[in-house]
C-alpha cells in the first residue's frame, strides 16, 4: 500500500523530492488522497493511486491539498510554477480556490484538474498519463 501520509511523496523513476518533475517525459502529475475532508469515494482514490503507480510515471502524491492551503505551504507555490501539471483531486474550481487560498495562482494554461469526485479512475487515468505507456515511455 502506498503511504500518501506527510506533505507530499514522489513516485516513479525520479528523486523523492517536492521539487521532482517530470518535465522530460510529459506533465506533472499531482494525486491529492483528500485525506482529511473525505469526500472522493475510497474506491476511486484507490484504484487511481494504484494504476499510477503501477504505470511507473513519476508522479506526486498528497495527504490533502485543502490542508496544504490552510497551512499555505509553500509546496503549492513550486506546483503551480512547475509548468503543465495534471491533478487528480476535487472540483477544479475547488481546487483553484485552495492555490488561491494560500496565496498562490495556478496559470490558466496548462493546467489540467480531474475531478475524483465524479470522474471514475477509468476516466482520469489516461488522461493524467496522456499517453504515457507502462514504465513511463511514451506509447507509440
Amino acid at each position: 500500500m502506498i503511504s500518501t501520509d506527510g506533505p507530499i511523496k514522489n513516485h516513479g523513476d525520479t528523486a523523492v523530492t517536492p521539487d521532482a518533475r517530470t518535465s522530460d517525459t510529459g506533465p506533472r502529475i499531482l494525486f491529492c488522497n483528500c485525506t482529511y475532508a473525505k469526500v472522493i469515494p475510497k474506491e476511486v482514490k484507490r484504484s487511481v493511486l494504484k494504476q499510477l503507480s503501477d504505470s511507473g510515471v513519476a508522479f506526486d502524491a498528497v495527504a490533502d491539498l485543502c490542508e496544504m492551503s490552510a497551512r499555505k505551504d509553500p509546496t503549492l507555490a513550486n506546483i503551480a510554477g512547475s509548468g503543465d501539471v495534471k491533478i487528480a483531486a476535487c472540483y477544479p474550481r475547488a481546487v483553484k480556490w485552495l492555490f488561491h487560498a494560500a496565496g498562490v495562482t495556478l496559470p490558466e494554461d496548462g493546467v489540467e484538474i480531474h475531478n475524483m469526485r465524479v470522474q471514475g479512475a477509468d476516466e482520469i487515468v489516461p488522461l493524467l498519463l496522456n499517453g504515457r505507456a507502462v514504465g513511463g515511455a511514451p506509447s507509440s
